[in-house]
Formats: structure tokens, sequence, C-alpha cells
């Protein structure tokens, strides 16, 4: 077993909105987190990844190079991180780096996370866990979501709980006080918000969610897009731009030509509130509490919207229950990292359904 309790989680989501970097010691059972930095995207690689999000021009070389320039990125994250903490490089037992996913297409056997984990380890001294998802996938999984485990071993109670979190993509995880884990992604999270008010007004999101608060329901196209294939199809099962971005929407929209933007918008939100609770409905039936991380908690119009949707199910944020709703994907990297040192498996088959348990990561050793 290493001999450090100390990880780094490193975090960088569908969102594209930065680097979420979480100091964790794993000395009792509960993590505790020592420091945390946001780092936000450089406006030109958050357009570059945005860009290679679909096939183009010259696309593998761009993405060895945007894969560098990530490395960068979280390497200065790390130093902020470590500073703020006051403790060395040499402390820590690895690095968990999910990487910035550009494909995820497990049906074909394959899902893309860049991040260039050879040149963190170089450039910080200490070594580096990345490319969680692909072994999973091998063993016939999703590969996502990967968070469900760590979710366990941090939220379970005599309660029966559900936690969402509400990314780019949103995901379910089913904690049921007796009974198997369970997590899928259940479609889009902020993801078409974002891509919508980006078109329009320029904003990289909607903040509070004031602009789809502007608009009215389209009942017509929201239950259009609630009877999208994915929603309708039973877990394991994940998702990501490679079905929900800007084209797919404007397919949706052929046929309501009129419609206000801020229509629109407020349509989408629903949608993610909606295709939420109705998965939770459907296979979470007898949950009494959810909880909330990643950015959509500060989106009151959707919180709104969504504990309206699950009522008499309580909603709350995961910082209720002892953990900062923005730390939570980057805490259960290094989570992560640290059950693959310790050749622990990292996955839940029942939630990505893999043929079983395996031990996820490749080890860059500093």
């Amino acid at each position: 077993m290493p001999a450090s309790s100390l990880y780094i989680g490193l975090m960088s989501g569908t969102s594209l909105d930065g680097i979420n970097c979480a100091l964790v010691d794993f000395t009792n059972q509960h993590p505790t987190l020592l420091a945390t930095h946001l780092l936000p995207f450089d406006a030109d690689l958050r357009a570059e990844f945005l860009s290679l999000q679909t096939s183009g021009d010259n696309e593998l070389h761009r993405s060895m190079l945007a894969a560098n320039a990530l490395a960068d990125a979280y390497a200065v994250a790390i130093r902020h991180t470590l500073e703020k903490a006051g403790i060395s490089r040499g402390s820590i037992g690895a690095i968990g780096m999910h990487g910035q996913t550009l494909r995820h297409r497990p049906e074909l056997g394959f899902t893309v996370q860049i991040g260039n984990a050879a040149r963190l380890a170089e450039q910080t001294g200490i070594t580096v866990i990345s490319d969680f998802r692909s072994r999973d996938v091998a063993a016939g999984g999703q590969g996502a979501p990967l968070v469900p485990a760590f979710h366990h071993n941090m939220f379970s109670s005599p309660a029966h709980r559900v936690v969402i979190n509400i990314g780019g993509i949103a995901n379910v995880t089913d904690l049921p006080p007796n009974g198997p884990v369970r997590g899928w992604d259940t479609g889009p999270g902020n993801v078409l918000m974002d891509a919508w008010i980006h078109r329009h007004r320029n904003l990289t999101y909607d903040a509070d969610g004031a602009w789809a608060r502007s608009g009215q329901l389209q009942p017509d196209l929201l239950a259009q897009l609630l009877a999208t294939p994915y929603c309708r199809q039973a877990p394991p099962k994940s998702t990501g731009r490679d079905l929900f971005h800007l084209a797919w929407l404007d397919q949706q929209l052929a046929n309501h030509p009129a419609l206000a933007p801020e229509d629109v918008q407020a349509t989408l939100l629903a949608f993610t509130a909606e295709s939420i609770a109705r998965e939770i409905r459907r296979e979470a039936p007898s949950a009494s509490e959810a909880y909330v991380c990643g950015g959509g908690v500060y989106n009151s119009a959707l919180m709104d919207c969504l504990a309206a949707q699950l009522s008499p199910i309580s909603l709350a944020s995961t910082e209720t229950i002892g953990l900062d709703p923005d730390w939570v994907e980057a805490t259960a990297f290094a989570w992560l990292a640290k059950q693959c040192l310790e050749k622990q498996p990292g996955n839940l088959p029942a939630v990505t359904g893999a043929h079983g348990p395996r031990i996820l990561g490749a080890i860059y050793t500093a």
C-alpha cells in the first residue's frame, strides 16, 4: 500500500469551464479536502476543445498539441494547490487525471480523454494515473459514470439517497440502503443551455438561469426532446457531446422555426430537469433524498424546476452531507488514483455494465 494518504484529483468536464484541482487526505474513512484551485480555461484552448469534439482538418495533430497545453495547465493548477496547502510535491501519493473527453463511443469499444499524463509527471515530479475509462470499456462496460463507486464510499446512509451530478452531462447515482449501487448518465446537464446562450448572447453559461426564467416553456418541444431514444434507454448507459450538441438541437428545432431564443432556453432547462427526474422516478422510486453536485447546483432556476419535478423527494446540495458540490468529481478522481495504486477496483459493474470489477488507470511513475 502506498505510504502517502495525500492525493490530487484533476477534473475538467464537459462544460469546459476550467480545471478543478483538489488535494485530498484519505487518512480517515471520509476524505478531507486540504486545498483546492479552480483554473479557468484559456479562451483559445476552450475553443480548440470545442472544435475537436467533431472531426476536422488535421485533428490528430491539433489534439496532441491541445493535450500538451492541458497538461501544462494541470501543472499550473497543481502548483497553486500545493502552495495553498503548504505541502511539498514529495508528500503526494499520486495525481488522478481524468483528462478532457473528445470522444465517448463505448458501443464501438473506445473512449478518448486527452491530457498527456507523461508530460504532467515530468513537470510535477509526481506519479500520474490517467485513462481511467478504457479498461472498463475493454471489459464490456460504458466506461462511465465512474464516480458512483466514490459516491457509495462517501455518501451511503440508512436512507435511500440519490446523488445527482449536473455538469455538461447529468448523471445519477442510486444509493439504496440495501441493494446494488447503480449509476448512469441521464442526458444533458448544462451542455445544451450553455451552447444555446453562447450562440445567441455570446455568454458561456446562463447565470442563475436568468435567461431561461425570462422565456416560456414550450410543451411540444419539451415532449419531442424527452422522446429522444437515449432518454428512454434503460441503464447502464452513458453519453456526451457525441450525442447532445448544437447540430442535434438544430435538428430538433427544425419543426419549431418561430420560437424565441429565450423560450428555447426555458425548454432546455426543463428538459434537463425532467430527464433527470423521470429516470429517478423510474429507476429509484423509493428514494427519499436527492443531493446535487456540479455547476448546475448554482442555477436556481434549474434547481427550482428539479425540486418541483422530484417532489416529495427532498433536494439539497452535497455540501449538506459533507462535500462541497464544486469538488466532488475532482475528489472522486483522487480516490480513483488511490484505488489504482492500492490495486483495488475502481468501477462498479452494476453501474457501467462491465463484465466484472477492474483496476482502472494507466500509471506514469514519477
